[in-house]
């Protein structure tokens, strides 16, 4: 079925409220049932994690990847080797403009002097525009990732985007991440191993001290701590 705005609101509040303790596969298979073809998830390619849950259950599931032309090289790897390994259709978008008419338009390193405006124009209005086509997305966001996250519905309504936002893993301790991924040989950025747990858009992203908040490493000294996407 697809949500309506009329009816999304009260189908995601039933389903948070009854998938709150089933597990990730089955609020992914339920997702899978409730919107079909109309279903998509995102990936950031820290690692893939959700690509490898979601593979299982809906295979050929199409996977939106945000290229904003700041990754690290490690990212774009990472996203090649999704792409072989698992079951899906990678779609890769990138912004109306490239980071070289950027510059030409609105001067260089906007990241420096505006990191929300850069972070509009080069991931939430991007990934405003791939998700039209579809009723409901899949997330990897969890309540451990942060203080601005610990609230996370398995299932909530995306009221700017007019659609059902699905949280599989928000309840995912990070010991029950790392089982998973260990178990299951789940590909990883290499960056991971270098200091970098929370990896985003290279020239807003440093490595963090053991015993540091994980997203610390992102937007360092701004004040900032989300780009927008889940805000």
């Amino acid at each position: 079925m697809n949500a309506t705005i009329t009816e999304g609101p009260e189908l995601a509040e039933r389903a948070a409220r009854e998938l709150e303790k089933a597990t990730a596969q089955e609020i992914i298979s339920w997702a899978g049932s409730t919107f079909g073809d109309r279903l998509c998830m995102t990936s950031s390619m820290a690692d893939a994690l959700m690509v490898d849950l979601a593979a299982k259950s809906l295979p050929g599931i199409d996977v939106i990847f945000l290229d904003t032309g700041y990754h690290f090289a490690e990212t774009i790897g990472t996203r090649d080797a999704v792409e072989s390994v698992y079951d899906i259709n990678l779609i890769t978008v990138k912004p109306k403009r490239s980071v070289v008419e950027q510059d030409l338009f609105l001067g260089p390193r906007l990241h420096n002097r505006d990191p929300g405006i850069c972070c509009h124009l080069r991931k939430v209005e991007p990934l405003q525009r791939a998700l039209e086509p579809y009723s409901a997305w899949l997330t990897g966001l969890r309540r451990e990732d942060s203080v601005t996250r610990r609230d996370t519905p398995v299932v909530q309504w995306d009221k700017r985007r007019g659609m059902t936002k699905v949280n599989p893993i928000a309840r995912w301790t990070q010991e029950e991440v790392d089982a998973y991924m260990s178990e299951h040989g789940v590909l990883v950025n290499p960056l991971q191993y270098d200091g970098y747990p929370s990896i985003g858009c290279e020239p807003c992203t440093r490595r963090v001290a053991p015993g540091e908040d994980p997203r610390s490493g992102r937007w360092a000294g701004t004040g900032k701590t989300e780009c927008g996407i889940h805000t």
